[in-house]
């Protein structure tokens, strides 16, 4: 069984359908590219899994257990984290403070128990550092040594590296990646291949990707699913998919260039 299994995942604003009719799975330790152009509805599609809109049509589960009608924390209390296009950090908040957010899913501590502190909350706060720092310590002299440096003040490359980490910290078993790679130098992107690979390797996780740059999705990817207009159309291998037709025109405006 897979552990992200979603089968007609359809949904519409208005007139406009987003996503039309989309099966797609993730097993575990795979790594998934999701390729297309812009528009294709890749974003939909993680902020439907990820509880940020509600499906219109089809069946989504995860670890054998259903997402639909779940909010975003209670799909990230289920293994389930994601980063953004644009980044989202707490730039006046120090590096370690930012990866410990990720473990607010996994918190008790009301209110009350924040005020006044007693020997609970004060042993959860430890077990939220230590969870954020295991996070930092992945990516090694690049974030640990900084936690106490404000997030706002990283290069571009290192506050990608903050909302990965920041995922990690959840407790995830499912990553989703959207653009990872977008404002990053060539040298960069390489090491964001390697780092995308060992968080398959060496922690476990499953990690969708969803990527323009395809290098980036050809050194990774186990397999690789492409969308245009929100539609599914093809679905294999690197190779396989780059030599698809229908690929090669949904980027290359074959089509319209034919009508033109």
């Amino acid at each position: 069984m897979s552990l992200l299994e979603i089968k007609g995942m359809t949904k519409r604003f208005g007139g406009l359908t987003a996503v039309d009719q989309v099966d797609f799975h993730v097993d575990e330790g795979e790594i998934v590219g999701v390729i297309g152009p812009n528009g294709a509805g890749k974003t939909t599609v993680f902020n439907i899994v990820t509880g940020f809109y509600d499906i219109d049509e089809g069946e989504m589960t995860f670890d054998g257990g259903s997402l639909i009608g779940l909010k975003p924390n209670q799909v990230t209390k289920r293994g389930i984290a994601r980063t953004f296009q644009a980044i989202r950090l707490f730039p006046a908040m120090t590096v370690l403070e930012n990866a410990m957010v990720g473990q607010h899913c996994r918190t008790r501590a009301g209110l009350g128990g924040a005020i006044f502190k007693g020997p609970r909350t004060i042993a959860e706060e430890k077990k939220i550092r230590e969870a954020a720092r295991d996070a930092l310590a992945f990516f090694g002299k690049r974030l640990s040594p900084v936690e106490n440096e404000l997030a706002g003040s990283l290069s571009y490359a290192d506050r990608r590296r903050l909302e990965i980490a920041r995922a990690m910290a959840t407790e995830a078993k499912l990553l989703l990646l959207d653009e990872p790679a977008a404002g990053m130098n060539p040298g960069e992107k390489e090491g964001l291949v390697t780092l995308i690979g060992r968080l398959r390797d060496e922690k476990g996780y499953a990690v969708v990707l969803i990527e323009h740059d395809m290098p980036v999705v050809k050194g990774v990817s186990d397999r690789v699913t492409a969308l245009d207009y929100g539609k599914k159309i093809a679905e294999g291998t690197y190779g396989e998919v780059a030599k698809n037709p229908r690929v090669i025109e949904a980027y290359l405006g074959a089509r319209h260039e034919e009508t033109a």
